[in-house]
């Protein structure tokens, strides 16, 4: 059976451990060689980053996210193992790892870095498909002559680079379409390879549960169980004309993948419809104190993952889940595109206060739509608003000094909240 060590990268006959360097770090598959299409997800991204960049942090269970009453963003290893989540609310994740240490993210920092390891994705094919600063998808097809290796040997290269260079580590998953292979990136994390090959798809998908599927939340799953529909098996049993009748064009997607079928390309460069920041909130909550902080935090990190993509955007929506998970969406259309966290606020605050009644709710959610270029944003100023010009100097000032000192370097009070 085909086997890659993935620390020398020598390839040979099936093993425990690799014949020349005698580490057991070893991945081994009868399609090892055959698979082109991969998904790459940096484990822990924005946690790996701080705890390399502060030697001090490596041992301890770190939080990244914001005060008291903030959400975590991320957090590490460490911190997991103890129940810590992204969007658990930092009480929580404090009651629950209570010696951690919590640090403001650094977007911009966060977003250099990104940049450097698709550099180093480029230098092995150009159809890459990035789904976030730490994750992308790829399509070796046909590189396997211009480098000499096959995809995986090229893949586990390049997780070695990252380590190296980087001091970072990624998770691979292979196979032999998008669906899958992100599957397979979550099987052996931190620092792992798997591979699902097309042999095996039907004997692997068939008792995993549905909520391996992605992009089913949490309504889609309990639509799903109401119809009896809990594993891939239960899928399988449903007539291809039923699932459309019931789901709608999400039944024909299910009808596929419960086969293993995804037929969509890896695309390169493929154009960003919108940028959002959502949570849900462990307890419903109506207090509009806790509210505020949470949209100042949201549009902050939009506007944070605008700037890092060079995009601006004309849309503003507020997105709202009731107790009674009545969902609850308010757009307003800007005179030109912005990406100022400021602007942002201001508007989505504006929709908040128009939504009748007061709550409680158990999710918040703002975001940007009607993307551009930020060559084109914020260029006819807000003349209702004299002030408008001199809160996004002072904006692009604190950028400039975050992205010199760091995130905690300087706060608006209303990220306190």
């Amino acid at each position: 059976m085909p086997a890659l060590c993935r620390d020398c990268l020598t390839r040979f006959d099936s093993g425990p451990r690799c014949p020349s360097c005698r580490r057991p770090r070893v991945v081994s598959h009868p399609e090892l060689w055959d698979l082109t299409i991969a998904h790459m997800d940096c484990d822990a991204f924005y946690a790996s980053v701080e705890k390399r960049d502060n030697p001090d942090l490596a041992d301890k269970p770190l939080i990244i996210g914001g005060g008291r009453r903030g959400v975590v963003s991320t957090a590490c290893y460490v911190a997991r193992i103890r129940g810590v989540r992204s969007a658990m609310p930092m009480f929580k994740a404090l009651q629950l790892c209570p010696d951690a240490v919590v640090v403001r993210p650094r977007m911009q920092v966060y977003a250099e870095v990104s940049r450097q390891i698709r550099t180093m994705m480029e230098e092995m094919t150009p159809a890459i498909e990035p789904l976030s600063l730490d994750e992308a998808f790829l399509d070796l097809s046909g590189t396997a002559r211009l480098h000499g290796a096959p995809p995986a040997a090229m893949l586990a290269r390049l997780v070695r680079r990252m380590r190296d260079e980087l001091g970072l580590t990624g998770s691979i998953g292979l196979s032999h379409n998008k669906f899958l292979a992100k599957i397979a990136s979550d099987l052996d994390k931190p620092h792992g390879f798997s591979v699902i090959g097309r042999a095996e798809t039907q004997a692997f998908l068939r008792p995993k549960p549905i909520r391996l599927i992605w992009g089913v939340g949490e309504a889609s799953q309990a639509a799903l169980e109401r119809a009896g529909i809990r594993t891939f098996d239960d899928l399988l049993r449903w007539d291809r004309k039923d699932l459309g009748a019931r789901f709608g064009s999400m039944g024909d997607r299910l009808w596929h993948l419960a086969r293993g079928e995804d037929r969509r390309r890896v695309t390169r460069n493929a154009p960003i419809k919108s940028i959002s920041n959502e949570t849900t909130f462990s307890e419903d909550t109506g207090d509009p104190e806790i509210l505020d902080g949470h949209l100042w935090r949201m549009c902050e990190k939009v506007a944070d993952r605008a700037k890092a993509r060079g995009l601006a955007g004309r849309v503003v929506t507020l997105k709202l889940k009731k107790a009674d998970f009545t969902l609850l969406t308010r757009r307003h259309a800007l005179s030109d595109p912005t990406q100022i966290a400021d602007r942002l606020y201001r508007t989505a605050r504006a929709l908040f206060d128009q939504v009748p009644g007061a709550g409680p709710y158990r999710l918040l959610g703002a975001g940007l739509s009607d993307l551009v270029p930020e060559a084109m944003a914020d260029r006819a100023g807000d003349l209702l608003d004299p002030n408008a010009a001199t809160r996004e100097k002072a904006e692009r000032a604190t950028d400039a000094i975050r992205a010199r000192f760091g995130e905690g370097a300087i706060l608006k009070g209303r990220a306190l909240r």
